[in-house]
């Protein structure tokens, strides 16, 4: 004897992508069940953007994301956009904002957007249970077989939205990893994503001083079609790099190759000292001041003995030229990350030649779907990510929620 299913699909992990793939579910008629094994919900929104969550990009396209394949997150972005999401905080009356390059933050607090999703979730009369693990998941006669904290559930549909590895400490797990595996699917290589950058200690010795340091840059890693450029504010720390132009370039670098920075970003710096060595009779530190941040142009003449007191009228032009292109070109190479721990994403998952773009479904085990993080789509830093868990979830929830013809609950 086959038990009847309790719900049409059963969601676990109720972050960004979860709570908003429950909620267009259950309003478009299925019965869903939302599981976490928090006692909080979307923990990480609620630290995104400072508090304030970038909660997507206006920009938002496939060109914006890293992936195995590459054309895989095509599907799901045109047919939910950050306008259909903006649309969504607008009908909420949630203030929002944006800051730069197309990042939308709300002007009050991300837990706004939490609150938002929760009561889309109540609308669609969605059921949750947290905290509740799964301990195990099994395929049997009535679909999908889970057992939780709060006993056994059956339901036709599982969705796994569990996000990846990066911040353990609000309790990211390898669950949704482990679940595909054991439906037979591959995982691609994990790492850590828009994660700060580490030098090694005798290398990096010189540019202590440096900490706290602010300033526009243009920074790029990589070569070829795997070559990322990023013009972002870095950010000097007493260990290495960080700020938005090393969190950019971290999903393209990779241990062994070097980050390629133009620190004065926008000059041309070469120029700029030739003039000055034309007009000016003050010295080349405080020139190259004018150009860069001050200790920073410190830092940068302080291997050069004497330079920084002489006159930059005295200065022979193929040594100002050497000096420029060196700020231009700095070639440093980091030696590591700050890791999971400070990671803001996790490159890698779920391979999604295994998934259907139009449903997030696997094409090994039908009626188990993986949406957010937990697949092998990964977007730069400027609410890029939210974008994805909000399009993979709408793509999912519009398959979990449609019903064979003749079909009734």
């Amino acid at each position: 004897m086959t038990h009847a299913p309790d719900f049409d699909a059963v969601i676990v992990g109720a972050g960004a992508a979860g709570l908003h793939c429950a909620g267009i579910a259950g309003q478009l008629g299925a019965r869903v069940l939302l599981l976490d094994h928090s006692a909080k919900v979307a923990e990480k929104i609620r630290i995104s953007g400072g508090g304030r969550c970038n909660f997507t990009n206006r920009d938002a396209a496939p060109a914006n994301f890293l992936s195995d394949n590459p054309h895989f997150c095509r599907s799901a972005l045109a047919r939910y956009t950050p306008a259909d999401f903006i649309a969504l905080v607008q009908r909420h009356g949630i203030a929002w904002h944006e800051k730069h390059k197309g990042q939308l933050f709300c002007d009050r607090s991300a837990e706004d957007i939490i609150d938002m999703l929760l009561r889309e979730c109540d609308a669609g009369g969605v059921t949750r249970r947290q905290p509740c693990a799964v301990k195990a998941v099994r395929h049997g006669a009535a679909g999908y077989e889970l057992d939780t904290d709060a006993g056994p559930v059956r339901a036709p549909k599982l969705v796994i939205a569990t996000g990846g590895l990066s911040i353990p400490k609000i309790g990211a797990t390898d669950f949704g990893h482990r679940i595909a595996k054991q439906f037979g699917h591959r995982i691609v290589a994990l790492r850590p994503g828009l994660v700060p950058l580490t030098f090694d200690a005798a290398h990096w010795a010189p540019f202590v001083p440096l900490a706290g340091v602010s300033l526009e840059v243009g920074i790029e890693t990589g070569a070829g079609k795997a070559c990322g450029r990023f013009v972002e504010d870095l950010l000097f720390t007493h260990r290495g790099l960080s700020g938005p132009a090393v969190l950019q370039a971290s999903n393209y670098w990779h241990p062994g190759t070097p980050l390629r920075i133009d620190l004065a970003q926008g000059h041309d710096l070469s120029e700029a000292l030739l003039q000055a060595k034309r007009s000016s009779r003050r010295q080349l530190g405080n020139e190259l001041a004018e150009l860069l941040p001050r200790r920073l142009a410190e830092a940068w003449l302080a291997n050069r003995p004497g330079w920084a007191a002489r006159p930059v009228a005295e200065m022979r032009d193929q040594d100002l030229r050497d000096l420029a292109r060196q700020a231009q070109r700095w070639e440093i190479l980091p030696d590591g990350t700050e890791g999971y721990r400070k990671a803001e994403v996790t490159l890698g998952g779920v391979d999604t030649r295994e998934l259907s773009s139009q449903s997030m479904e696997s094409k090994l085990a039908p009626g188990l779907h993986f949406i957010g993080e937990v697949v092998d789509v990964t977007g730069w830093l400027g609410g890029y990510n939210f974008q994805w868990a909000w399009a993979s979830a709408a793509a999912c929830a519009r398959a979990v929620a449609a019903r064979p013809p003749g079909s009734a609950h």
